[in-house]
């Protein structure tokens, strides 16, 4: 996982609510706990007309154009505007993990269901939770733009955007510590290596029938 301070891009659009980690990747492709692959199959059962299976050529399948996310000018968005409740249902990382191989980068919504917003700063996608009428008005200028660019300064916890004021939003600490550190709880721990080693050595000292 790479540091996460600042994320600028297009923005794009799926204004649904509830959306659950079983339409972020349904469960059939959930037969590999690799972290790459997924991309091609978020929102698979929205994004295309014919049924989705794990290692098909996703290249070749024909698109839902009634999809938000498949119109034209969202095709390189890395930051997506949504509503409340997203990534509600179960816990699976694999969500975020299609999320990001998909592209994005930042998630701003109204709320988030809570183990989906930490396997997301876990896997260095920044979420950000901004009032309803908030992300009303981003929507509209989403909307009426071709190309609209948003720019996320996770260090001074503003939003940039052209031709208004900075908004300005909350982040728990300890995530966005995680987030600008970049890398997971492994990363972190061995950092403490020589601290994990002198305990190991003293509590064998002290205990030595324990590790017998």
């Amino acid at each position: 996982m790479t540091s996460s301070a600042s994320v600028t891009g297009q923005a794009a659009i799926l204004d649904r609510s509830n959306v659950d980690t079983d339409a972020i990747l349904p469960k059939q492709f959930m037969k590999s706990v690799e972290r790459e692959g997924f991309g091609q199959f978020a929102f698979d059962e929205w994004r295309y007309l014919d049924p989705g299976h794990l290692g098909m050529d996703c290249s070749k399948r024909p698109l839902n154009p009634d999809f938000e996310l498949n119109e034209r000018q969202y095709h390189n968005a890395n930051i997506l505007l949504t509503r409340e409740n997203f990534g509600c249902g179960s816990s699976r990382e694999h969500a975020p993990w299609a999320l990001s191989e998909l592209g994005f980068r930042a998630i701003i919504a109204i709320s988030f269901a809570d183990i989906f917003e930490r396997n997301c700063v876990k896997n260095g996608i920044v979420p950000i939770t901004l009032s309803v009428d908030t992300i009303d008005w981003l929507m509209l200028r989403v909307r009426s733009s071709e190309r609209f660019i948003l720019s996320v300064d996770l260090s001074q916890s503003l939003i940039f955007l052209e031709g208004d004021a900075p908004i300005g939003f909350d982040m728990s600490k300890s995530a966005r510590k995680k987030l600008l550190r970049g890398g997971d709880e492994i990363d972190y721990t061995l950092k403490f290596e020589s601290e994990i080693k002198k305990f190991e050595e003293s509590w064998q000292r002290r205990l030595p029938w324990l590790s017998d």
